[in-house]
């Protein structure tokens, strides 16, 4: 059985994006081991600098690095520059990496000014999950359903179809 954790910058703090986020926990939790991970995000000030936003940005990538420290790991960057995948190539994706002989997947989720680009390219991994552009409480929650709809996708049950 395949282990995923997602590890996010900062808190769910909108109640119904934290709503959504506990129920796909609960439908997945039934099929396969998950687990959400939030570390600490920075305070951005109002006028932001490139140089503070370098330093965020690489403060946040250096935290969310070590707050998943495990080298065995498929590890995979949410990344606006990623791979784009359908519903269907994400669960042929996953039971690929399977066979292959990954047991744990760990999703990285970046605060609102992104990753830094060696903390991306450090992961296996870049997966965008849109052309379009998402409050940064909602990727988790897209995330989590698709995780859902892969696990649905590969079991042949009928949410996905």
């Amino acid at each position: 059985m395949m282990r995923h954790t997602i590890v996010t910058v900062g808190e769910l703090r909108v109640a119904h994006f934290r709503a959504a986020a506990k129920d796909y926990l609960r439908r997945i939790s039934a099929h396969t081991r998950i687990e959400m991970v939030s570390i600490p995000g920075e305070r951005i000030p109002r006028k932001l600098s490139g140089a503070d936003r370098s330093r965020i940005v690489q403060g946040e990538s250096d935290r969310l690095w070590a707050a998943a420290a495990d080298g065995h790991a498929l590890r995979v960057a949410l990344d606006e520059r990623g791979r784009q995948m359908s519903s269907v190539e994400l669960a042929r994706f996953l039971a690929q990496k399977g066979v292959e002989g990954h047991s744990r997947v760990i999703w990285f989720v970046g605060g609102p000014l992104g990753l830094s680009q060696s903390f991306v390219h450090r992961c296996e991994m870049r997966l965008s999950l849109s052309s379009f552009t998402f409050p940064h409480e909602m990727v988790p929650v897209i995330l989590l359903e698709q995780l859902y709809r892969a696990g649905k996708i590969q079991r042949r049950e009928p949410y996905h179809y």
